[in-house]
C-alpha cells in the first residue's frame, strides 16, 4: 500500500522463541515480495525481585529473582494484500505476544 507500514512488535520472555518467530515473520513477508526492515532488538527489560527465604526469622537471607522480557521491532514496507494474508496466516508459538499496528 502506498505510504504506509506494517509494524510488528514481539515481546517473549524466551530470546531462542523470539529470534525463531521473528526470523518466521520476516521470511513469509519477503516470499510475498514485501521489502522488511528489522528485526531490532529493542532493549531487554529486567524485572527483579527479592523474597525471604525463611517464613519468620534470618531476615538477611533472600532469593533473588529476575525476569528478562525480549524484544523485537520489525517495519514491513511496500506490502500488498497477499502479504497481509500470509501474516495472518502464520502460527507462531504461544509465548511471544505480537503487536501488529498499520501505520
Amino acid at each position: 500500500m502506498a505510504n504506509q507500514k506494517i509494524r510488528i512488535r514481539l515481546k517473549a520472555y524466551d530470546y531462542a522463541l523470539i529470534d525463531r518467530s521473528a526470523q518466521e515473520i520476516v521470511e513469509t513477508a519477503k516470499r510475498t515480495g514485501a521489502v522488511v526492515k528489522g528485526p531490532i532488538p529493542l532493549p531487554t527489560k529486567i524485572e527483579r525481585f527479592n523474597i525471604l527465604r525463611s517464613p519468620h526469622v534470618n531476615k538477611t537471607s533472600r532469593e533473588q529473582l529476575e525476569i528478562r522480557t525480549h524484544l523485537r521491532l520489525m517495519d514491513i514496507v511496500d506490502w500488498t494484500d497477499k502479504t497481509t494474508d500470509a501474516l495472518m496466516k502464520l502460527d507462531l508459538p504461544a509465548g511471544v505476544d505480537v503487536e501488529i499496528k498499520v501505520q
